[in-house]
């Protein structure tokens, strides 16, 4: 299980989804697929795993 989050200059969260995937490398493609749908890719954001494991950072 997989965490993806974003947030506004102003610390609100815009975004907060969990999803699966089978291994670390799938998660960071789907996060990243996630956010450009989005249009939140420049958007402060992160996306970990259930593990606490960082795979996805921009401030």
């Amino acid at each position: 299980m997989y965490k993806l989050t974003a947030f506004k200059p102003d610390g609100e969260k815009i975004l907060d989804e969990s999803f699966e995937a089978k291994d670390d490398l799938e998660a960071k493609e789907i996060g990243k697929t996630m956010l450009e749908e989005k249009n939140l890719l420049e958007s402060t954001h992160r996306c970990t795993s259930s593990s606490g494991k960082l795979l996805l950072f921009h401030a």
